[in-house]
């Protein structure tokens, strides 16, 4: 593939960074980027997300919503937001991204669907999730379980962590690369993340 082609995906995408989400969320982005080493940008090759374990506590048919947050919970608001892409840089429009985590005391509703949710990406490949910031737990680190799977194609689970987590080096699963960048945004958190699939 020729250097211009490369520029042109790199192109495509910041422009639908920029027509999604607008100057507040790239003055946010920016200052992320300033802070934290940032995810990193999407070239053709890129290896895809890494894999994780699940954990016990994934449940099917979870609700189609985009926000997690339910009257009377606490914790901090984190908004996750990004694309679905392929090892070549493709947006992968609706893609079905399932999430689930603990509450902001380290603990899973096993019973109902509290903090558990799925959502599709748009014809651009872009999801974004308003949540909280989930607590660590004996052994964890603060982190998000997440499922993905293109139309037609293989399942990814997932986990998403934080910066700057004391638990980060003592928790076994912990990978770096699956780090969100995050930045201020109020009283609450802006989170980014791109997932690539194993897929072109």
């Amino acid at each position: 593939m020729s250097d211009h082609d490369r520029t042109s995906r790199r192109d495509f995408l910041r422009t639908g960074v920029i027509a999604a989400t607008g100057f507040a969320l790239i003055a946010g982005e920016a200052f992320a980027q300033g802070a934290l080493a940032p995810t990193p940008a999407c070239h053709d090759g890129d290896q895809p997300t890494p894999r994780q374990t699940a954990g016990p506590y994934f449940k099917p048919r979870s609700p189609e919503r985009a926000s997690l947050i339910e009257p009377g919970m606490s914790g901090r608001v984190i908004e996750l937001s990004g694309f679905v892409l392929t090892r070549a840089c493709k947006p992968v429009a609706r893609a079905l991204i399932d999430f689930w985590q603990a509450d902001a005391s380290g603990e899973y509703d096993n019973r109902g669907f509290r903090l558990r949710g799925h959502q599709f990406t748009d014809a651009e490949g872009r999801y974004r999730l308003r949540t909280i910031v989930p607590a660590p737990y004996p052994g964890r680190t603060p982190h998000i379980h997440v499922k993905l799977q293109a139309p037609g194609g293989g399942a990814l689970i997932t986990q998403l962590y934080f910066p700057d987590q004391l638990g980060n080096r003592g928790d076994g699963l912990f990978r770096p690369e699956l780090v969100l960048r995050v930045a201020p945004a109020g009283e609450g958190l802006d989170g980014r993340f791109n997932f690539v699939l194993d897929m072109n």
